[in-house]
């Protein structure tokens, strides 16, 4: 995994993102695999469908039509990208779990996807089984922002003010199950808090009323808090990774704050159906990882401030285990629903 200084979910990413060499470890895996079917020797042979769980314009739409892009150029195949919203990704992801497993429908999955197999109960497929993780793409942290007003600027004040005025704050996250209410559960948890949790229909309305006042908090990824930690119209509690971010460096973790226990990232990553070919799945691999690492992802990467990430498919589906353990729990304990 290539070298970065950036944030990371979990610990695995630190152990990740310490290897180097992606290529040259993916060669030695091919290496060693099965000799190729005739179907595998000729993949790609027609275009590519990345399918995206959210709108256009959103984080995982631009990171999708980035790697589209360098990935068309590494398989010789066109890679179109369609958009099929709803459901909290589930549509996208049922649809793809659903696709013959040929290597020729994907999806550009997200946290969602790890989270959504706990959440919903009248699910028509099984993200775990009818989902194959092929290879992680990239992560951007997550942070704590309070309305300016809120009289505690680090974790040990806000501990301080939570003790002495109970039932006084409160979370706001773009609705139930969203990403922004889980790291707030999980806040919960680990702190021994119980701050409130205000949902809204959506992340964007969500900040607009931090940022007018009428909800104290709000977890919410680099992305989203960038422009307006600059402009001063919210500020930063702390930075849930286990490194402060390059782009926002005076930005504190809340593990070197002392709470070791609370890391939430947003991360992207591509699925094919369950029962991919191994040679497809290893070509898609070694496919992703040279994208990944192209001068043009590198620098898409830089502006929505992330980190590139890449990898083996046996990481990314340790990865992926782990993340869908972790959230889970959290399910669990906040007793979170979303049917």
């Amino acid at each position: 995994m290539r070298k970065s200084t950036a944030s990371t979910p979990r610990r695995l990413f630190l152990t990740m993102l310490s290897k180097v060499g992606i290529l040259s470890t993916a060669a030695g895996m091919f290496a060693v695999s099965l000799p190729l079917t005739a179907s595998a020797q000729e993949y790609p042979s027609k275009p590519i469908r990345l399918v995206v769980p959210f709108g256009a314009g959103g984080a995982v739409d631009v990171v999708a039509r980035a790697l589209g892009n360098e990935l068309s150029k590494q398989l010789n195949q066109q890679v179109v990208v369609e958009n099929r919203t709803g459901a909290g990704g589930n549509i996208a992801a049922s649809f793809v779990a659903k696709s013959d497993p040929d290597g020729y429908t994907l999806l550009m999955g997200s946290t969602g996807n790890s989270v959504n197999g706990s959440l919903y109960t009248n699910l028509n497929y099984d993200p775990d089984r009818d989902l194959a993780p092929i290879t992680l793409v990239g992560t951007v942290p997550t942070l704590l922002l309070a309305h300016p007003a809120v009289p505690a600027n680090n974790y040990s004040e806000l501990m301080a003010l939570i003790k002495s005025k109970p039932d006084t704050l409160n979370f706001a996250s773009g609705g139930a199950g969203t990403t922004e209410h889980l790291a707030a559960e999980m806040f919960n948890a680990r702190a021994g808090t119980s701050i409130r949790h205000v949902p809204y229909r959506g992340g964007a309305p969500a900040l607009t009323d931090l940022q007018a006042g009428h909800v104290q908090l709000l977890f919410t990824n680099q992305l989203n808090a960038m422009p307006h930690l600059e402009s001063g119209a919210v500020k930063a509690i702390g930075m849930a990774s286990m490194e402060r971010s390059k782009e926002l460096p005076n930005i504190p973790t809340f593990h070197e704050q002392g709470f070791s226990d609370f890391v939430v990232s947003v991360w992207w990553g591509v699925f094919g159906p369950a029962n991919l070919p191994p040679q497809v799945t290893e070509r898609l691999s070694q496919a992703i990882n040279a994208a990944i690492e192209s001068p043009e992802m590198l620098a898409r990467f830089k502006a929505l401030g992330a980190t590139p990430l890449g990898g083996t498919v046996e990481e990314f589906q340790a990865f992926y285990a782990q993340e869908a353990a972790q959230w889970k729990e959290v399910v669990r304990t906040a007793n979170i629903t979303a049917d």
